[in-house]
């Protein structure tokens, strides 16, 4: 089971929420015109039936079209997908009093979560939910919904996180996790680092997992070697896979002790989220540094990088966007633009089970297109952004820079964020 295919609650009754309108979208015919690639090229891209149809020099497709948008001045990327978010708690840093579980406004919150991030140019969002304590499955039941009302705009899909899973106050976490996985939750996750038995935590979500066929993706800090070992020796056969985050306790650790435990990771095949904007609320703790990417990345583990809190607890100033994290990741992280920009989109959709994105004719139309030349360029001024998901146009986000009426400005011809004429 992957994120772009979400287990169905059993118990869902069908809805006339839009989906025969989306389905009616995905077969509309959309030309992007004159979109430049990370290659240099500028091209046509034709849209069908939610993939991309061709790809051709300019004015080389057929016009006959029922939509045409112009994509002059913009580059076209694979849409960014948000591998680590908390939609229930998102958008909590500016309330009064105890922040409230009631069902509409988790829904309400985690639909507005994933309206930001989808404007940022991410189409897919894994968001871990906690279940349990006294809010029980209320919580997961409200982002479930909400990813109902999202169908067409955006893919949510839920991680179901229990709090304990051993002893005698983890027996009904355990049981409430099972059913968690039949309401519909996609994922199993969790902290091992904060159960009193970790090993035992683990056990029981591999156990679990392997059972319904379900991905795991566990928060950890990453700051103990041989729990890392052990993690990795238990994950290494579970399909569809084993991600783990933030991690940034990897990166507090002597240097010969964290490459080995990237090397053991690596060759368990366990994937790491990394969290540039900052850590989020769930390990109870606030890490100083992001997770060692380059020594994971040269140990040959797959590494994603999400947005983690938004507005909560976590960081009460967190964006919810991925071309942030890429930017920071290059900016800080020591990777090139082009390796940063993939931790979110290729390298994020991989963690999440979907399907691979490139500007070719055959993949899905999950696309981002930015006003800019190059990838680092965009992820300096990523002000204007068109969001394309499953073929059409789901969000636009236009910024326009003016300068004074001064002689230096226009003496040296200041450029401009937007256009003076209409555009896409």
């Amino acid at each position: 089971m992957s994120d772009s295919q979400p287990q169905q609650p059993s118990h869902s009754p069908r809805s006339g929420n839009g989906s025969g309108s989306a389905a009616a979208a995905e077969a509309t015919t959309l030309l992007l015109a004159g979109a430049r690639l990370t290659d240099g090229r500028t091209v046509d891209v034709r849209l069908g039936g939610g993939r991309i149809q061709a790809v051709g020099t300019t004015g080389s497709l057929s016009s006959a079209v029922l939509s045409r948008v112009d994509l002059s001045g913009y580059l076209l990327l694979p849409a960014p997908a948000e591998p680590h978010a908390h939609g229930d708690t998102a958008l909590t840093a500016d309330g009064d009093g105890p922040v409230s579980y009631a069902p509409d406004e988790v829904q309400r919150r985690a639909t507005e979560a994933a309206l930001l991030q989808l404007g940022h140019g991410a189409t897919a969002m894994r968001s871990h939910v906690r279940i349990g304590d006294v809010h029980g499955l209320g919580p997961l039941e409200a982002v479930l919904q909400a990813r109902r009302s999202l169908r067409g705009l955006a893919d949510l899909t839920a991680v179901a996180v229990p709090r304990l899973l051993t002893g005698a106050a983890g027996a009904d976490g355990l049981a409430m996790l099972r059913d968690a996985v039949k309401m519909g939750a996609s994922v199993i996750g969790g902290c091992p680092d904060l159960d009193p038995d970790p090993t035992g935590f683990l056990e029981a979500v591999l156990e679990l997992a392997d059972e319904h066929g379900c991905p795991v993706d566990l928060h950890t800090d990453g700051d103990d070697p041989a729990r890392l070992s052990r993690l990795a020796a238990m994950a290494g056969g579970l399909r569809p896979g084993v991600t783990i985050g933030p991690c940034g306790g990897l990166s507090r650790l002597p240097l010969d002790a964290a490459a080995r435990a990237a090397d053991r990771l690596a060759a368990a095949g366990v994937r790491v989220t990394c969290l540039p904007q900052g850590d989020c609320a769930a390990l109870e703790r606030r890490g100083l540094r992001t997770a060692p990417v380059r020594l994971l990345r040269a140990a040959g583990v797959r590494v994603a990088a999400g947005s983690g809190a938004l507005r909560d607890a976590g960081n009460p100033v967190g964006r919810g966007d991925p071309l942030e994290a890429a930017y920071l990741l290059a900016s800080q992280g020591g990777l090139r633009p082009g390796e940063a920009y993939e931790s979110v989109s290729a390298c994020a959709r991989e963690a999440m089970g979907l399907p691979e994105v490139r500007v070719e004719a055959g993949f899905p139309a999950e696309l981002l297109a930015v006003r800019g030349e190059r990838i680092a360029g965009v992820l300096s001024l990523a002000y204007s952004r068109i969001v394309i998901h499953r073929g059409r146009v789901v969000a636009r986000t236009s910024a326009v820079r003016e300068y004074c009426d001064s002689a230096v400005a226009v003496a040296l011809d200041l450029p401009r964020q937007g256009r003076t004429e209409p555009g896409p």
